[in-house]
């Protein structure tokens, strides 16, 4: 409530002695006469205050030391004493000016000047009456203007006058009370005072308030409305001074359990000593001894030296104590520039490379190049390699091998689901249960900073709300950010460029499109028919037989029988499935050595029948078709190639087209592309025009519970319709891909290898494509489709010409045509 001035004894006794022995009186007689514009001059000169507010009755001190105002002062002095005192509303003014000032102040009376010894001048003032501001005289050589004195508004009652006197105080004395600084004196001078006038004045010059505040009380005219607006000043200041003596309070509580807790702190320590225990300076100088010997950056070094010392300061038994240490637990665990040397033996690698997988020949050579390129030049980023291709053909498998032939360490981090971008960057550490992500914690599990990371299903990574992880892939993946990967939870800079990374995929169209752009894409096709045998006999069998406890002498396999569970019982491009069937082989004969059962050491075609029971794909269903209309497609999916047939019928109506079997869009334009073409190119074909228009169409691709779309199926509708149409037999055991355009342009297609292999999985003989897809068996091994006659074409025109055969079917479709007018 009061300010510093208040200490001056100015406020708390009647007199003030000056240098020549003469008694000032400071309080106001309040029973004196009051001013009126008689006994003053028309005109004042105004004296400018910072800082505070004079109110009438009130003695303040006012040193004294801009110009204009020690002139005024001075002549004043030496007349009437009389000079108007008015608060500056621009504080920042030096030289004010009529604007700068507040409209109502106080005329005051000089009761003394003193000239101290430093120089300055001082003068004790005392507030007589409230007048307004009239009009600005002159400014040179200080302010002057005319005035008009305020009287007050309202007279209370007695009773008024009493209970207001009676708040006033009893606020001002819990001022006193709350506010150790305020000196005794000020209850004596507050007891002295009688009149109600007099002590609003009072309190509302001393009240620990802004001056705008103390204006507004200056300004009011109304007593009664003075004296309330004061009191709720008060009662403002009694809180805050409140607030402040529970919080210091509070503070005092706190420095004293805190020196408790040290004290018992300080017993616990000589205790576990005693023990020969360890307790949390030994923990923290544990960590400080393990990070002398540690390899790291220096500013790694230097952020957890800074997390020690903050941990040193902490109290153990404090929440925050394990969060720390398990953070300075990481950082000194973390392997920042401890890694394996790379075996360049590029001959042992190929070796290892060839014993674990068989086939996957692209892969393998870029694994060699790398190791090359690394063994010339030692500084090498880790390139990202992404195996894209279907189940079960080792993708996943394959980053173990490579690790061995580098002679790295092996991570891998499945992504499937993941959803969550703090999975890869980790959690904030002021966050509860926060952990840095699962790239950080693979590499501390690893031990290493340069494993064979393998990334395994980069393709199901999922979003939601709490943020995209594919996103935050982008700077692990890429080589040119990799190296200063932040953490959320590591909060300092990860080199990440050592690692090799490999993620596998299915499928690239959920891929974003930026972090495909990072990743080396290597195509990994599915396995012919021969591989598959290969791979059964060199790994699948033998580690089936020794999950299983058998001995080689205990059971063997035919080569006839692995490929009837490869044609028969599977239908796949990897060999996950034929695993299962060989693992089923297995023990049945297992369990018939178990029992003490005859069996058959050497498993035949008949025996895997036996064992595994009818075939669970009809080889015959991909084989002769007798009808027209019905035509053999290669097509691609995730799980590798297959064969589809699409079947045309005709029957009379109005020429309209239906489409069945859940045909995508595009595969539905190919059949309208088809339909178009036949139209426009009848005569060529020797077709009657009029059948469009006489007789339905019903195109279906049978499995119509799966989905199907793509542009591979367009030559082999155009077959179909063009067989149904011209009722010629389709050349048995031909298979096709390939799109269509209306000019009758044959256009290439994707997914080659796997439709071939398809293809040869279900006996086809002869295939149709794009010339331009010759380029896409130079994949394929010769060997594997030296038996397939593959026919490469430009048109449509060419395409019919293959398939379709110039005999018709023994019963043909007798078509019912109107006659043509010949006119």
């Amino acid at each position: 409530m009061f300010e510093d001035n208040i200490t001056n004894p100015l406020y708390f006794s009647e007199f003030l002695e000056d240098e020549s022995g003469e008694l000032i009186q400071l309080v106001a007689d309040e029973d004196g006469e009051e001013m009126t514009d008689d006994n003053l001059p028309d005109e004042l000169p105004i004296l400018p205050i910072k800082n505070t507010v004079l109110f009438p009755g009130v003695v303040l001190p006012i040193t004294v030391g801009r110009t204009k105002s020690i002139r005024l002062v001075k002549k004043a002095y030496k007349g009437d004493r009389i000079i108007g005192v008015v608060a500056q509303n621009n504080t920042k003014k030096e030289e004010p000016a009529f604007n700068d000032l507040y409209k109502i102040g106080t005329v005051a009376k000089i009761l003394k000047m003193l000239v101290l010894p430093d120089g300055n001048t001082t003068i004790i003032i005392q507030g007589q009456q409230r007048f307004e501001l009239g009009e600005p005289v002159k400014e040179e050589p200080f302010l002057k203007a005319t005035f008009r004195l305020l009287k007050e508004t309202d007279e209370m009652g007695e009773d008024e006058i009493n209970a207001i006197t009676s708040s006033l105080k009893e606020a001002a004395y819990k001022v006193l009370k709350l506010n150790p600084e305020i000196p005794k004196e000020a209850q004596v001078a507050l007891e002295n005072i009688q009149s109600y006038t007099f002590l609003t004045h009072f309190l509302s010059s001393n009240i620990n308030a802004e001056v705008s505040d103390k204006q507004k009380l200056l300004e009011t005219n109304n007593p009664k409305e003075r004296a309330e607006l004061l009191l709720k000043y008060m009662l403002k200041d009694i809180q805050m001074l409140e607030l402040k003596h529970e919080i210091a309070n509070k503070v005092h509580s706190d420095i004293d359990q805190q020196q408790r807790d040290y004290y018992l702190r300080q017993q616990m320590k000589v205790l576990q000593d005693e023990l020969g225990q360890d307790g949390p300076d030994q923990e923290v100088n544990a960590l400080r001894d393990k990070a002398k010997s540690k390899k790291w950056p220096e500013e790694v070094k230097k952020h957890f030296m800074k997390e020690l010392d903050k941990i040193g300061r902490m109290n153990p038994a404090a929440a925050e104590y394990p969060v720390a240490m398990n953070y300075a637990e990481l950082l000194v665990d973390l392997p920042w520039e401890e890694g394996t040397e790379d075996n360049f033996d590029l001959k042992n690698a190929k070796k290892i490379l060839d014993k674990d997988h068989f086939g996957l020949d692209k892969v393998k050579e870029r694994i060699l190049e790398y190791l090359a390129v690394r063994k010339l030049k030692n500084d090498l980023k880790g390139p990202i390699l992404c195996l894209y291709g279907p189940p079960g053909v080792g993708k996943t498998s394959l980053g173990r091998s490579i690790a061995d032939a580098l002679g790295r360490k092996y991570v891998r981090m499945s992504l499937g689901g993941v959803h969550d971008e703090a999975e890869i960057r980790g959690h904030r550490k002021t966050y509860i249960g926060a952990m840095p992500g699962k790239i950080i914690q693979n590499i501390n599990k690893a031990k290493s900073s340069n494993p064979v990371f393998i990334l395994d299903e980069i393709d199901k990574v999922s979003s939601d709300f709490r943020g995209d992880p594919s996103s935050a892939l982008l700077e692990v993946l890429d080589p040119e950010q990799n190296s200063t990967f932040k953490d959320n939870y590591l909060e300092v800079d990860y080199d990440l460029s050592k690692v090799l990374f490999i993620a596998t995929a299915n499928s690239l169209d959920t891929i974003q499109p930026p972090l495909r752009d990072r990743m080396e894409i290597i195509d990994v096709t599915g396995y012919t028919l021969e591989e598959k045998v290969e791979i059964a006999k060199k790994h699948l069998i033998p580690k089936q037989r020794t999950e299983h406890g058998l001995k080689a002498k205990e059971i063997s396999f035919d080569k006839s029988a692995i490929a009837k569970l490869i044609n028969d019982y599977t239908r796949e491009s990897g060999v996950r499935s034929l695993e299962r069937k060989v693992a089923a082989v297995i023990r049945n004969v297992a369990k018939s050595i178990a029992m003490e059962e005859e069996y058959q050491p050497k498993i035949t075609e008949k025996e895997v029948r036996r064992i595994l029971g009818p075939e669970d794909f009809d080889k015959d269903a991909y084989e002769d078709n007798k009808l027209p209309g019905v035509a053999t497609g290669l097509a691609w999916t995730p799980s590798g190639g297959d064969i589809l047939f699409i079947e045309a019928s005709l029957s009379r109506g109005k020429g309209k087209l239906t489409l069945s079997g859940q045909l995508g869009d595009v595969m539905k334009e190919s059949a309208m592309t088809a339909l178009s073409y036949l139209k426009t190119n009848a005569a060529s074909l020797d077709i009657d025009y009029r059948v469009f228009e006489h007789y339905d169409l019903h195109v279906h691709v049978p499995a119509g519970a799966i989905p199907k779309d793509g542009p591979s199926a367009g030559i082999t509708m155009l077959t179909a319709l063009a067989s149904v149409y011209t009722q010629r037999l389709i050349r048995n055991k031909l298979a096709m891909t390939g799109e269509i355009t209306l000019r009758g342009k044959v256009l290439p297609v994707g997914g080659i290898k796997e439709k071939i292999l398809a293809a040869k999985r279900a006996g086809i003989r002869e295939i149709i494509m794009c010339e331009r897809n010759q380029k896409d068996l130079e994949e394929i091994n010769e060997l594997y489709i030296k038996d397939l006659k593959i026919h490469f074409v430009k048109t449509v025109q060419e395409v019919t010409e293959i398939a379709l055969l110039t005999q018709k079917p023994k019963e043909p479709m007798n078509f019912i045509l109107p006659e043509i007018n010949k006119d």
